[in-house]
């Protein structure tokens, strides 16, 4: 088989995999707030509280 080819479909691969990859809701949607009630506090980044604080209880 011709390198070309493969070559190609590994790009389209990889693409589609970055692609799904970088899907995540909008900070301060209700979608990132309920994500964000699941996730342990433990695991939660300082931006990640001041936005949870900032979106979703002070709305």
């Amino acid at each position: 088989m011709n390198t070309f080819p493969k070559i190609v479909l590994f790009i389209q691969v990889v693409f589609l995999s970055m692609l799904a990859a970088g899907c995540s809701p909008e900070v301060g949607s209700e979608q990132w707030c309920n994500d964000l009630k699941e996730k342990p506090k433990g695991d939660w980044t300082a931006n990640d509280a001041t936005n949870f604080a900032k979106h979703c209880i002070l709305k």
